[in-house]
């Protein structure tokens, strides 16, 4: 174990004896600085300490090809006062290799997590991971992304012309990651580099309500489609104001025809609730076609089973009715709005669609034109006066 005075002449000019594989020479000066010379011809520098179990750790500095001796020794004095301090580099450098990059994480602890407590927007989030968050971020470690990176990723997105809400969405998954991994201890989620990132204000309170001409207008061409089940889809959505999936997962053994009540087991706010059906969504129900040994109301004739998507033949009635901006959440809003201008209190119309709070219904309560006019009207009419007349107005 030679021990020697370490400078740049020494560390140019050593070799490593003859029959050895290596010789590690230790500095006079800097305790546990030491030079690894190889019979190679390779040498690197390197701290040596004992840790809290007196185990004897050895803590790469760098090669002598990569770094100077002036910077060698500066990092060894700064190591060597670190581990005076009590530091443990093996520890820090096993807690490194635990650190898992972010689509790791993702699908082997987070998403069988959310599996696992049966979270209904699971496949959403797989979705989200899969087309924004991995082609960026799934193969970097959880402690190599930064503030600035998840920064300049939500601005991307958005250059990329995706709806801010899609965005935000993005960021709002992203964050969620670093906080179960906090809530787990797993490393490298010590701190979230989403902190302080701002979402993007998204306008989505977009109003669309079909008036009773576009409705007739749209149900003509629902009867062409050539998704048989379009029209009993759209004809009960509006008839209930039910959520899309609510009707597509709908089991006859729901539908109570004697007591006008349907029954939703799980609803958007995760509570049973029962929506009252009128003589035409009835007269609608009974006119289902049905399928023998298939439980579903309004199926996929092709596979006995619920539609995932029915877009094309949507978006091709709707385009033929010159409604190409009506979405199908829109017949939601629709039916709320035939509601409110038939004069059912929001009350009411909010057990009707299944809100917990009546101000999330607010923004449904629309009236028509026609209900807001027939009511300035009545209200001009009950003060007694001839308006168009001022010059009567005038004499009396």
């Amino acid at each position: 174990m030679p021990i020697v005075t370490l400078d740049a002449n020494f560390v140019r000019t050593v070799t490593c004896p003859e029959g050895k594989n290596k010789e590690n020479y230790y500095d006079t000066a800097i305790t546990g600085f030491i030079l690894e010379v190889r019979s190679s011809g390779g040498k690197t520098y390197a701290v040596r300490y004992r840790d809290s179990h007196n185990r004897q750790i050895q803590h790469k500095i760098g090669d002598v090809k990569s770094v100077s001796f002036d910077k060698a020794r500066n990092a060894a004095q700064t190591l060597r006062a670190r581990v005076v301090l009590g530091e443990d580099f093996s520890e820090v450098k096993k807690t490194k290799r635990q650190v898992p990059t972010l689509a790791e994480f993702f699908y082997e602890r987070a998403l069988p997590f959310a599996k696992g407590c049966n979270k209904r927007s699971w496949r959403s989030d797989d979705s989200i991971f899969r087309n924004h968050l991995q082609p960026r971020f799934g193969n970097c470690h959880l402690d190599e992304i930064s503030h600035q990176d998840v920064y300049e990723f939500h601005h991307a997105m958005l250059a990329k012309a995706y709806a801010k809400a899609t965005c935000n969405r993005a960021l709002v998954l992203l964050k969620l990651l670093y906080n179960l991994g906090r809530r787990w201890k797993i490393p490298g989620t010590e701190t979230s580099p989403c902190t302080d990132v701002p979402h993007f204000v998204a306008n989505n309170s977009r109003e669309r309500f079909l008036t009773s001409e576009e409705t007739k207008r749209l149900l003509t061409e629902l009867e062409k489609s050539d998704n048989p089940q379009l029209k009993n889809i759209v004809s009960l959505l509006l008839l209930t104001g039910a959520r899309k999936r609510e009707l597509l997962n709908a089991l006859w053994k729901d539908i109570d025809t004697e007591r006008h009540i349907w029954t939703v087991p799980l609803s958007k706010s995760g509570k049973v609730r029962h929506i009252p059906l009128s003589d035409a969504a009835l007269s609608v129900i009974k006119q289902l076609p049905r399928w023998e040994k298939c439980p579903y109301v309004v199926p996929n004739p092709k596979t006995l089973r619920p539609f995932t998507c029915f877009y094309r033949s949507w978006n091709t009635a709707r385009t033929n009715a010159d409604l190409a901006d009506v979405r199908v959440h829109d017949i939601r809003h629709s039916a709320a709005s035939f509601l409110i201008n038939a004069n059912i209190s929001i009350f009411e119309v909010s057990k009707i669609l299944g809100h917990s709070q009546i101000k999330t219904t607010q923004r449904y309560a629309h009236l028509s034109q026609e209900t807001l006019l027939a009511a300035v009207n009545t209200a001009a009419d009950a003060t007694g006066v001839n308006w168009s007349q001022p010059e009567e107005r005038s004499a009396a």
